[in-house]
């Protein structure tokens, strides 16, 4: 196991580093200093749409694939590659806002967690550590992995949206879902021991087309992933009966993206990441996609946001910020569609911003994006788009798309582990 850092450097918290663990002073030149990210808005009615805060932003130049070279230094390989695959996307780079605030809860917790998380031998899972990212101040690139699986986003989320993934032909195919989750890893004041190994407990539903309609899947996301597997289940209406799923883990094709991606991909990255030796690289300064309000818009529509080939480059935005490198290499007698990974983590909260996925031979085979924004009714920083490109394919999926649903993501609902177990889920498909 890894220990944890001792109170000397947990002191930086707060300090020359944010409570979360980045550097607080700027660069310099365009990335300012954070200066407590937004501030908590309690007017925000739960679940509506949230206002762009820097709607009055100005884009400072654009980036294209006539001149991306005079930027490379600051674009990840996925992000060039697309850019020459598709001569007509480009990065509008606005002004740098280090939006990214969680609530004073949060930042005690991290604190805290910094002494005494550790570990589980292979990266397997971690302990001494609740609420939010086990590492502030990571030593190597499982500990900054850990930090995106275990950052805080929120108690309890429920919300509908749009998943699509797109063909070579533009051809769409659009499905609605309902997310419930419950996430016990940040109940407030639980010791390690309290939380039953489990990170969150989720139930998705499918609401549309009518021909998938009905479908539930349940899962049970464990915290230490090998000797405690993630538990899952799924209910199809036509078979009347809700059944086990083993195999939701690893490159088990991803049947929800029509097969554009695998299990473990959800989320940027998730589940035990034993089959890969993880290295971290360092920081680097990159234009990423970051307060995305632009395209967390009602008044949108799916039609504005998805193109036939890509994402509309008008409504997403791009910023200079700092962010943790890692990547993870295939280990000897392992098998997986991807041998390595690159991930891009943001540094202010812990997000993976990019994933670029490689076969054996060091081809790029997918790009994946985060959109993320600052839901400041909570204090958050979570996705409110995600995109994955398949180069091979020349398809992409898309993930997020709320916008022409009359209601956004809602933090407030109250939910219970009872609203996870199996006879609810019965009783809910009985209905």
């Amino acid at each position: 196991m890894h220990a944890a850092v001792s109170p000397e450097q947990a002191a930086r918290l707060g300090r020359d580093l944010t409570p979360v663990g980045a550097e607080k002073l700027g660069n310099g030149r365009d990335i300012p200093a954070w200066t407590g990210g937004l501030a908590k808005d309690e007017t925000h009615v739960p679940g509506s749409f949230h206002k762009d805060p820097f709607a009055a932003d100005q884009v400072r130049f654009r980036i294209t694939a006539a001149n991306m070279d005079e930027h490379k230094a600051r674009l990840s390989a996925g992000q060039q590659a697309l850019l020459r695959q598709f001569p007509d996307m480009y990065l509008d780079v606005y002004p740098t806002r280090r939006s990214a605030s969680y609530p004073d809860y949060v930042y005690a917790g991290i604190k805290k967690n910094a002494t005494r998380a550790e570990l589980m031998r292979y990266g397997a899972g971690v302990t001494g550590a609740t609420m939010s990212s086990p590492f502030p101040i990571p030593q190597n690139g499982l500990e900054v992995l850990w930090n995106h699986t275990l950052r805080f986003r929120g108690h309890t989320l429920s919300y509908q949206a749009v998943a699509t993934s797109v063909n070579a032909n533009g051809g769409r195919m659009d499905v609605l879902r309902d997310y419930q989750y419950l996430v016990r890893y940040s109940e407030l004041e639980a010791e390690p021991e309290d939380i039953d190994n489990t990170i969150f407990l989720l139930k998705r539903r499918t609401m549309a087309p009518a021909q998938l309609a009905g479908q539930i899947t349940l899962v049970h996301e464990t915290l230490e992933q090998l000797r405690s597997p993630r538990r899952s289940w799924v209910y199809v209406p036509g078979q009347r009966r809700l059944r086990r799923t083993p195999d939701l883990a690893y490159d088990t094709s991803d049947v929800n993206t029509n097969h554009i991606r695998t299990i473990d991909q959800v989320d940027m990255f998730n589940g035990a990441p034993d089959y890969y030796d993880w290295e971290l690289i360092g920081k680097q300064e990159l234009y990423i996609p970051y307060n995305a309000y632009r395209v967390h818009q009602g008044t949108l529509s799916i039609n504005d946001i998805v193109g036939r080939q890509h994402l509309n480059s008008e409504h997403l935005r791009y910023e200079a910020h700092r962010v943790w490198v890692i990547e993870a290499h295939l280990r000897v007698g392992f098998q997986h569609e991807y041998a390595k990974r690159r991930y891009y983590v943001d540094e202010d909260s812990w997000s993976i911003v990019y994933a670029e996925e490689y076969n054996a031979d060091g081809e790029l085979l997918q790009v994946t994006e985060s959109h993320t924004i600052n839901y400041y009714d909570v204090q958050l920083v979570y996705p409110t788009l995600e995109v994955t490109y398949d180069f091979p394919s020349r398809r992409f999926y898309v993930e997020g798309l709320d916008n022409e649903r009359s209601s956004t993501l809602d933090f407030s609902k109250p939910l219970t582990v009872r609203d996870f177990d199996t006879s609810a889920v019965r009783r809910e498909a009985t209905r």
